[in-house]
Order: structure tokens, then sequence, then C-alpha cells
């Protein structure tokens, strides 16, 4: 299952990549999933120098889930007040 790119509104990048994963969450559980069905998340930021905020929304959120992570930074996204965007892919197995 993908979940394709994700963003939230918030004042700060640690409050749009915590809503962000919360998102993704929903879209989740709405497919019968969870976060600890996720494998793969790939995160799209404006500033890799903020990579700092965005990991402790991951970790915070994913826990010991460990899915295999790639941050990017890129010239910006859908719109200016957007600092992140996340993507997951998950696998429910048997």
């Amino acid at each position: 299952m993908h979940v394709s790119g994700t963003v939230a509104p918030g004042p700060d990048v640690y409050s749009q990549a915590v809503d962000a994963i919360r998102r993704i969450e929903e879209s989740l559980r709405d497919a019968g999933a969870e976060l600890r069905h996720v494998v793969r998340t790939r995160i799209f930021v404006t500033d890799i120098g903020l990579w700092e905020p965005i990991g402790k929304a991951h970790h915070e959120l994913f826990g010991e889930i460990l899915p295999a992570t790639s941050m990017i930074e890129v010239s910006k996204l859908i719109a200016p007040e957007f600092l992140v965007e996340i993507e997951a892919e998950a696998y429910i197995g048997d």
C-alpha cells in the first residue's frame, strides 16, 4: 500500500511533520492498516537544515517501527507555507 505525499499546515516544520504522519496514519487505518505496517517513508523538505525537528516527529510517532527512511531537500513544495511532505509505503502480509 502506498500513501502519496502528505502535507499539513502548521506554524513550524515539527508540527507539520507530526500532522502529516497523523494524516498518513488515518489513511492507513481507512485501508485496514496501521503505522506498524509502514516499511518505508520518504521525506521531502525545503530546508535540509531542519532535519532534527522532522526526525524527532518521525521517531515520536513511529517509535520502534523504524521504517527505511530517506530525507530529500527540494526547492519547493505545492504551496510556500508547506515545509515538509511525507509519503509512506506499507506492507500488510499474512
